[in-house]
């Protein structure tokens, strides 16, 4: 009879438990894909009747337009979510050099295409690239680069303080505002301010460069007559209601039809007769309009989850480059979004500044959505060292509670032997 063989058992292999993404990943991934599915509507609501009247076909030219550009950026913003830092980390240099040199071409007639009095686009075409949107991003990782690798460089002086960072800025800031392009100029400022903020620079420098840009602002306030007049339609728009202050009158009439909910998705008037790029620098006016206060709110509470989720990445940064970067992103974000926001409440004068995720901006798109692939990448290195540290803290806290119980035990057993020795 055949002897039966004993097959050794094998033993399962345990999984390991992953760590769960942190919470900001994924408040910072949720806020953005409503806030695009948001712009998906409204832009479609905003621009689809004045493309039917002017002979746009069906309505939907920039609806299209818009959802291919947004799986172009969603894709790229995929591809930055898992190799972004080091990618931009390599490239800065080849960035900053490229959009310097595209900021320099987009001056030159019959190169850079103006639309509206502004000369800030490449080439003719639907989808002719921005180049200063790319400066933003270049700006943020070059000075996030250089103010980590030099700490206390730039608060020895204020001399210190400029070289090379300030003169980089300026200079950026300078080709910027030749276009001119004065909302995209005070962008970048906020964002180089709140990343020398966190470096550590000293709040007097900043005072001192707080000053020489208001002189420079108030100089080409005088030298551009356009200029006096958006800050006189400011002041009081409805003086020139019909004349410079026309959009920012019709933006306020637009918010204020919308009451408290709105009057329906697509029953604006004012984007069909009234309202300038409704689809655009106006469209949180459009939303307002139409889905009323409650609409705005929810606009801005999403934004507001994306600063926090971006400030929570920069608190757990393993490292001040990190850190830097997270608060630069989080800035072009926040920044961009407060002008327009600012703009289209009469609580700022007009600039061109599109709002994130949610307005018409192919380059803004793609450079918004890039930002937010650096972030999540960001959050995904801060699980990764924490999953390195946590053991070896834990394991730590164990030797140190370990020898805890021996110094407090060996005492407690000392004295009782010696009660039981006396009582004998």
């Amino acid at each position: 009879m055949a002897r039966a063989v004993r097959v050794p058992r094998v033993k399962r292999r345990e999984r390991v438990p992953t760590q769960p993404r942190p919470i900001e990943h994924r408040v910072l991934i949720t806020a953005t894909l409503c806030l695009i599915a948001i712009g998906a509507v409204m832009v479609y609501s905003a621009s689809s009747a004045r493309n039917l009247l002017e002979g746009g076909g069906s309505g939907t030219a920039y609806l299209i337009r818009y959802v291919g550009l947004g799986l172009i950026a969603l894709a790229g913003m995929h591809v930055m979510s898992r190799h972004g830092v080091e990618l931009m980390r390599r490239f800065t240099p080849l960035l900053l050099l490229g959009s310097f040199a595209a900021l320099v071409l987009v001056l030159i007639p019959g190169i850079g295409t103006e639309v509206n009095g502004a000369r800030s686009w490449l080439g003719p075409g639907l989808f002719s690239p921005q180049p200063s949107e790319f400066m933003k991003l270049a700006l943020i990782l070059y000075c996030a680069q250089f103010l980590a690798a030099n700490p206390r460089r730039i608060q020895r002086s204020f001399k210190d303080m400029l070289s090379p960072v300030g003169y980089v800025a300026g200079a950026a800031c300078a080709l910027v505002i030749i276009q001119p392009d004065t909302g995209t100029t005070l962008v970048m400022v906020g964002i180089v301010a709140s990343l020398l903020i966190v470096a550590g620079v000293p709040m007097k420098y900043l005072g001192y460069c707080a000053g020489i840009g208001l002189m420079l602002l108030l100089i080409l306030v005088l030298l551009q007559p356009y200029q006096q007049d958006r800050l006189t339609s400011f002041l009081d728009p409805w003086a020139s209601k019909s004349g410079d202050g026309f959009q920012s009158v019709q933006g306020q009439i637009a918010l204020g039809s919308g009451g408290l909910f709105g009057v329906g998705i697509g029953q604006s008037v004012q984007k069909v007769f009234y309202l300038p790029e409704a689809h655009t620098d106006f469209i949180l006016a459009v939303i307002g309009e139409e889905l009323g206060l409650v609409g705005v709110t929810v606009v801005i509470s999403l934004f507001g989850l994306i600063v926090w989720s971006g400030l929570r990445i920069a608190r757990s940064a393993s490292d001040q480059y990190a850190k830097l970067l997270a608060v630069g992103l989080t800035a072009l974000i926040s920044c961009q979004a407060i002008l327009n926001i600012f703009v289209v409440l009469g609580m700022a004068p007009l600039t061109g500044v599109p709002l994130p995720f949610v307005s018409y901006g192919p380059t803004n798109l793609i450079v918004i959505l890039a930002a937010v692939g650096l972030l999540l990448n960001l959050a995904d290195r801060n699980r990764a060292y924490m999953r390195l540290v946590e053991p070896e803290r834990q394991r730590e806290r164990a030797d140190q509670d370990r020898d805890r119980r021996r110094r407090d035990g060996g005492p407690r057993r000392a004295g009782a032997g010696s009660r039981r020795r006396a009582a004998g």
